[in-house]
């Protein structure tokens, strides 16, 4: 009788029989090449490039006429020189150099009708100065049908569509340039108005009846 010990050892010795023949004879996977498909780069454009410095005036013009500029004076402050020449308000004037800044290009349109997108005769012109001494302006047109850009030719000619919230706000100039408000003086207390004098009667005047004592 063959004992316990023994089938233990003879179904040990098959196991290990079976794994060397597996493994020397499976099929050995062929080498493969992850391939790992680049995500194209979409490259950021801006109207206005970095490279030439940062605003140091803005003047917008509509169709009608109406202008407002504002330019960084000696002193590196603000001034509105357009509507009216005065300080203006740095904070809002910083604002809109910001805005200038992030304007950027979303599409090129080569081939359209420049009637058509309201650049024949521009809606507005926008003309930027910068610190490099650098100037560009670039005729703007009509919102685009999605309502997300304006049609734009910019300092090369180029038909181009931009976003529309920083070209939104530097229109916006027109309407609410940015003066410098000034503080309301306080209303002056009123004093006390002291009790007027009798007038005497002038010499000679006739008295009338209301002080002509009644005699006896």
């Amino acid at each position: 009788m063959i004992r316990r010990s023994t089938v233990v050892y003879i179904i040990l010795l098959l196991a290990l029989v079976g794994a060397y023949y597996y493994l020397n004879n499976r099929a050995q996977p062929a080498d493969v090449e992850l391939s790992v498909t680049a995500e194209p780069t979409v490259e950021v454009t801006y109207l206005f490039p970095a490279d030439k410095g940062t605003p140091s005036g803005i003047r917008v013009e509509s169709k009608s006429g109406d202008a407002v500029e504002v330019v960084r004076d000696a002193e590196n402050a603000w001034m509105l020189t357009q509507p009216i020449e005065v300080a203006a308000d740095s904070a809002s004037a910083e604002a809109a150099a910001s805005q200038v800044t992030t304007i950027r290009v979303l599409d090129s349109e080569p081939g359209v009708d420049p009637e058509i997108v309201g650049l024949e005769v521009p809606e507005h012109v926008l003309t930027i100065k910068f610190t490099s001494g650098a100037e560009r302006t670039v005729d703007v047109g009509v919102i685009t049908p999605s309502e997300s850009g304006y049609y734009v030719r910019d300092a090369s000619g180029r038909v181009v569509i931009v976003s529309r919230s920083a070209i939104d706000f530097l229109l916006g100039l027109l309407e609410n340039p940015p003066y410098l408000e000034t503080l309301t003086p306080s209303p002056v207390p009123a004093t006390e108005t002291s009790t007027p004098l009798p007038t005497s009667t002038p010499e000679g005047a006739t008295p009338t009846s209301e002080n002509v004592t009644p005699q006896p």
